[in-house]
């Protein structure tokens, strides 16, 4: 496998620190909100990657944080007048209605910020002791000019960096370019006792410590969003070097951005959307299918149409798979036929085009149509005069499930469906309450109870079940 590191900016050979493991870090989200569809492309690109890493034999410790204090999270929670702590268990569950619903496995550790603050305090007093960093007012700040590798991530010296970058004014720091480790408690805000005073980590340290705590100093691969390079994993690598003196990762792998209808994704341009507001009218599997029909590292267009088009080829595909299963339910036992090498072989062509894309750097696009020529394969088999045998048919189906089951798409069965179809009208109920149109919330209602679905409300939110 070779894969294309951010960090030499060329493709590399795979090489695991230990055979047979793979140790994967990748940034999560900030748990103030449901996450958006840019959020979405790194979760299901790199739950791909641990997919197949699993299906070629490798033991996978997969870790994903939960960034659960932040600005965003305090000025959120103060104005709902809730705790912060209260707004991450809400939207770490949100979280995982979503995560679920895109089939992204569950990470080996999905650790908070908040859970780790001894680590996270240790770390950026060792890089004090270093020399790293230094204490002012009860805030602690990493000297970026002290670490001579600053900047070989984002391939930009320091110099270039500092002219571009937003820098906050703050006379306090040694230099414009340092950066907040643990910032001292202001009125108000959640607080950790410290040797610097009573305080919260910045983000950037975090990621260092839970990195290192649950996988090691060094690590095989760091992934995120395009975006993350700098500052973010810029500052995780100065962090985590200083402090151990080894490499952090040996290999970066960086997603590339979301366009809407070609005009880049933000919320200054109105154009921004959650996977929530998506799956009122596409299935979370309409979502995953379309992100892993593009190459990760190219920037991907994001629109109603191209969705729509996602809908019909995965529906393809649900296609074959049904058909198979009829043939192979309804054909009799019986021997070897004429017709069963040439669909055993294309199976065994397609797998092998589908794990070449694989290995050419996670190239989703070119596994996806991997799979279309299978699908060919099979419908064509089971159309001809000449059928293949029951046998031939099941190996057809193997492989098909295998190479289903590491994109993870075509996962769903006729209840799965109805769930998500569930799922959405109580979403829609919710935002209808909400707004106080409780006409076409009691219409939701009706219309769930004749499906066969009893709802209850509660104070953690509605929670159905089949009558």
């Amino acid at each position: 496998m070779k894969l294309y590191n951010s960090l030499t900016r060329q493709k590399e050979e795979f090489v695991p620190i230990t055979p047979g493991e793979v140790k994967i870090y990748a940034c999560g989200p900030t748990v103030y909100d449901f996450f958006h569809i840019g959020n979405a492309r790194p979760f299901i690109v790199f739950d791909a990657l641990r997919r197949y890493f699993e299906y070629c034999g490798y033991t996978v410790k997969f870790v994903q944080n939960f960034t659960d204090i932040d600005d965003k999270m305090i000025k959120r929670a103060n104005e709902e007048g809730i705790t912060v702590r209260e707004l991450a268990d809400r939207f770490i569950g949100e979280y995982e209605v979503d995560a679920k619903g895109l089939g992204i496995e569950e990470a080996t550790v999905h650790p908070r910020a908040t859970e780790n603050i001894p680590e996270i305090i240790a770390l950026v007093q060792k890089l004090i002791d270093e020399g790293y960093a230094y204490e002012v007012d009860g805030d602690v700040y990493y000297s970026t000019k002290k670490f001579k590798g600053y900047g070989k991530l984002s391939h930009q010296p320091l110099e270039e960096l500092e002219a571009g970058a937003r820098i906050s004014v703050d006379e306090r720091k040694h230099d414009a370019m340092d950066f907040a480790l643990w910032k001292a408690q202001k009125p108000g805000e959640p607080a950790w006792e410290s040797p610097w005073g009573m305080g919260r980590p910045g983000w950037h340290i975090e990621c260092s410590a839970m990195a290192m705590k649950y996988l090691g100093e060094t690590i095989d691969i760091h992934a995120g969003g395009k975006d993350l390079i700098f500052p973010h994993h810029e500052n995780e690598i100065a962090q985590s070097e200083a402090a151990s003196g080894k490499p952090f990762a040996h290999y970066w792998l960086h997603n590339g951005y979301i366009n809407i209808d070609n005009v880049k994704m933000s919320k200054s341009k109105g154009n921004f959307f959650t996977v929530r507001d998506i799956v009122k009218e596409f299935d979370y599997e309409v979502i995953r299918f379309f992100m892993l029909s593009a190459h990760y590292r190219s920037p991907i267009n994001f629109s109603r149409e191209l969705l729509t088009q996602a809908q019909t080829a995965l529906e393809r595909l649900y296609n074959c798979r049904e058909k198979l299963e009829f043939f192979i339910g309804n054909v009799p036992d019986g021997g070897e036929k004429a017709a069963d090498s040439a669909l055993i072989e294309a199976a065994d062509r397609c797998k092998s085009e589908f794990c070449a894309a694989m290995d050419d750097d996670i190239n989703t696009a070119g596994a996806v149509a991997a799979l279309f020529d299978l699908s060919r394969a099979i419908n064509s088999a089971l159309d001809a005069e000449d059928k293949p045998s029951k046998q031939a048919a099941q190996y057809a189906q193997k492989i098909f499930a295998e190479l289903t089951g590491v994109l993870g798409v075509v996962q769903k069965r006729a209840d799965d469906t109805l769930d998500s179809e569930i799922e959405a009208l109580i979403e829609r109920r919710t935002e209808a309450r909400k707004n106080k149109d409780f006409k076409t919330a009691d219409e939701i209602r009706d219309k769930l109870s004749q499906m066969g679905i009893v709802l209850k409300d509660t104070p953690n939110g509605v929670t159905w079940s089949r009558k």
